[in-house]
């Protein structure tokens, strides 16, 4: 690892940056996450407080003056009595340079459906490795969700490095294991760190006790990667589900400013990729129906009319055409939608303690659209050791597997590969509304 890890990445002045942690048990995700919010001057001074009282109650005997730095993220009361991460905590803070949101997953097996949630929205995941341990099977567990969800950057945190004497040997056999494991997952550009998240190495300040490590630290770097949103500039990959019908308003109410009268129909939601702008012509595609061609003669946002529009903003966009357009539509770059296929073949992360049955009877929501479906079958689960796929009838909680689907209503299709967003959905239990799976598509045409 060098420097030249943060030349090759592009300024990122003033960027939303998500990103989550991920690792086995103990491998101390939550300190590292409390650590690089501690350093990073982004914990208010009552936090502080309330945090070094239960450290001291706790009898915690660590750096920084005693703070169990774990409880600025362990937010649930189980959380803090049995010392573990059972939910996904979710924090905000910001440096000069960027603005993050981080999600701190859990470790234990049974809470994988945790990490999948955390990593399905996130520019780059931090999966931390502890540097006495290497990789274990959590670890290429978590690293298989990675490259299954196509999370764009992979960052392994080498953490407890002090408790190995800050061995140089010892970082350098994991990063090969890692590079070795990401190699055969397709995750070429998984990065290693070696960090204490306790004593504060190489976290947000570089360290002094590691001198053969030249690379950035775990800060400098996630300020500098670019956002999946930023890497999506190819106009034609514009996609909007609508969410939100806005019809025209007949009469103005007492009260009301006049800018507040609305004479026409939009049709609002959040731009998921690319870019579109007024003049630009679009498809409309409504599940089972044929699509359908005009133009965007408007933007507003909050007020705003606008010019432009980019992920991942939210807007309601004004077209020429007088459509039968509803929630669960979704309106593309001109010519670029697929043809709707009612064969879903696709990869399924399955969260729920039932089990995936062929014969099933589910619903799938994707983007803004619902639709009934059936398990068709199930072709196989990836086998954790060998990242291969090996033949199943069925699915558990927490495997990885191949499913086919047949859906009600033909939908606009996109692999996982091509649209994160509009590749991705959800299986949904129709009985009681649960979510029994996230889901990958591998192709629009269900083979």
């Amino acid at each position: 690892m060098t420097t030249e890890i943060l030349d090759r990445q592009r300024p990122a002045t003033g960027t939303l940056f998500r990103f989550a942690t991920a690792g086995s048990v103990d491998d101390g995700k939550s300190t590292l996450v409390g650590r690089l919010l501690h350093d990073a001057k982004a914990i208010l001074a009552d936090q502080l407080e309330s945090v070094a009282r239960t450290s001291l109650d706790r009898g915690f005997g660590g750096a920084e003056g005693g703070l169990d730095l774990a409880l600025l993220t362990d937010g649930l009361r189980a959380e803090r009595e049995q010392g573990i991460t059972i939910d996904v905590a979710y924090r905000y803070f910001a440096t000069d340079r960027r603005t993050f949101i981080l999600a701190d997953c859990p470790g234990h097996v049974q809470y994988t459906r945790n990490t999948v949630t955390g990593a399905s929205t996130a520019d780059a995941v931090v999966v931390l490795v502890d540097a006495r341990k290497g990789l274990l099977e959590q670890t290429r567990r978590h690293l298989g969700v990675v490259a299954l969800l196509r999370v764009p950057h992979v960052v392994v945190a080498v953490n407890k490095i002090d408790l190995v004497g800050y061995s140089e040997d010892v970082f350098a056999q994991i990063d090969a294991d890692v590079r070795r494991v990401a190699g055969e997952l397709g995750l070429h550009h998984a990065v290693s760190i070696p960090v204490s998240a306790l004593v504060g190495d190489n976290v947000v300040e570089r360290s002094v006790r590691t001198p053969w490590y030249a690379g950035p630290t775990l800060l400098e770097l996630l300020e500098t990667l670019p956002a999946a949103d930023q890497e999506d500039d190819d106009a034609a990959s514009f996609r909007f589900p609508v969410q939100l019908v806005l019809r025209p308003q007949g009469a103005l109410a007492p009260g009301l400013p006049a800018e507040s009268f609305r004479d026409y129909r939009s049709y609002a939601g959040q731009v998921v990729s690319g870019t579109v702008r007024v003049g630009d012509d679009v498809t409309v595609q409504t599940p089972g129906q044929e699509p359908r061609t005009t133009t965007v003669v408007g933007i507003d946002a909050a007020g705003r009319d606008l010019d432009t529009a980019v992920a991942p903003q939210s807007v309601a966009l004004r077209l020429a055409d007088e459509f039968d357009v509803a929630r669960g539509d979704l309106i593309g770059a001109a010519g670029s939608l697929p043809v709707p296929a009612s064969n879903l073949s696709a990869s399924l992360c399955w969260l729920s303690p039932k089990p995936l049955l062929p014969g099933a009877k589910v619903l799938v929501k994707h983007g803004t659209a619902t639709v009934r479906a059936l398990v068709q079958s199930v072709k196989g689960r990836l086998d954790l050791d060998s990242f291969e796929e090996a033949p199943a009838g069925t699915l558990q909680l927490n495997d990885i597997g191949h499913a086919l689907l047949r859906l009600s209503a033909p939908l606009p299709l996109e692999p996982y590969a091509v649209h994160r967003r509009t590749g991705a959905f959800l299986v949904i239990d129709p009985q009681d509304g649960g979510t029994l799976a996230a889901g990958m598509i591998r192709n629009g045409a269900g083979q």
